[in-house]
């Protein structure tokens, strides 16, 4: 069976990189409630009933693991949009690893890898917000905000397996087209942290490779890793 439920975690995550000596390819870690989420930069994912929170399991090459967020992100969006046709054509990737819907956050994605010998295995952490999610919480959207139907947590499951697994060995490169059509940040200026230095220009697009390129004055340079600080909407 390709459903592993837990009755509580910390973080989905955290148990299948602990436990990844008996987890298979196409493997989901769920649990409706998870403790000590996490998200990037180690920041924490607070988790509540209203949000989907698993962690799914796959087999790469190591040549795969470059720009695979963005891949990841693009399944969570076509399992969604699987299920709500509705959407289709209505939700969009934020660099490299959140999925928004009417500008603000619906899902996201964590993904962590182990190298072996010649492969390597990567935990894909994802988030979704199915029912509304407490006032608390900024610049979030939750499915139920933005369709009439909520699926259930197994068809969900199920979809972003089926979505992970027939994305899983293909390329950026191979799917910028549907990556860029649906990329937020594009056209707008942002405010990026490169961890060495602040920017502040104009998102110009995704790369071959899955790097985000910034305007700055005449200048457009790619940046593989990073974050986000501020956009400007104006």
């Amino acid at each position: 069976m390709w459903l592993i439920e837990l009755g509580s975690c910390e973080s989905t995550n955290t148990w299948a990189l602990e436990h990844l000596s008996e987890l298979h390819h196409g493997d989901v870690v769920f649990t409706r409630n998870q403790t000590a989420g996490r998200g990037q930069f180690d920041r924490i994912w607070l988790s509540s009933s209203s949000v989907l929170t698993a962690s799914i399991m796959l087999e790469l090459s190591i040549e795969q693991l470059s720009g695979f967020s963005l891949i990841a992100g693009l399944a969570v969006i076509y399992a969604i949009e699987t299920l709500l046709p509705d959407q289709r054509g209505k939700l969009c990737l934020k660099w490299t690893n959140d999925i928004f819907a009417k500008g603000r956050k619906l899902s996201g994605v964590l993904c962590e890898s182990r190298i072996r010998a010649n492969h390597a295995q990567i935990v894909v952490g994802i988030g979704i917000n199915c029912e509304a999610v407490p006032e608390t919480v900024n610049n979030a959207i939750s499915l139920q905000e933005i369709s009439a139907y909520v699926p259930d947590r197994e068809a969900l499951l199920e979809r972003l397996r089926v979505c992970l697994m027939q994305l899983c060995d293909r390329t950026v490169s191979e799917l910028l087209p549907e990556i860029r059509v649906r990329d937020f940040l594009v056209g707008k200026c942002i405010v990026f942290d490169t961890g060495t230095e602040q920017l502040t220009g104009e998102a110009t697009g995704i790369d071959q490779a899955g790097q985000l390129l910034i305007r700055v004055g005449d200048e457009v340079k790619p940046h593989r890793s990073g974050r986000v600080l501020a956009i400007h909407f104006d």
